[in-house]
């Protein structure tokens, strides 16, 4: 059914849309918010995982039997 769903120019017809819906200015904010939100979760997952080592505790959560 879906054998050739993601063809190129359906990634041009989706990327024509964003541009249409968002505007060709925002889009550069857009996905700088977006890396600096990805850099943020990134290092507050790796120092949560320090944390952990550090404390010598596994992860947080029921213990099942």
């Amino acid at each position: 059914m879906f054998r050739n769903g993601l063809e190129p120019w359906h990634l041009l017809i989706v990327a024509i849309v964003v541009i249409v819906l968002f505007g060709s200015k925002k889009l550069p904010d857009t996905a700088r918010a977006l890396g600096k939100s990805l850099r943020i979760l990134k290092s507050e997952t790796r120092a949560m995982k320090t944390d952990e080592a550090e404390s010598g505790q596994g992860p947080v959560g029921p213990v099942s039997s």
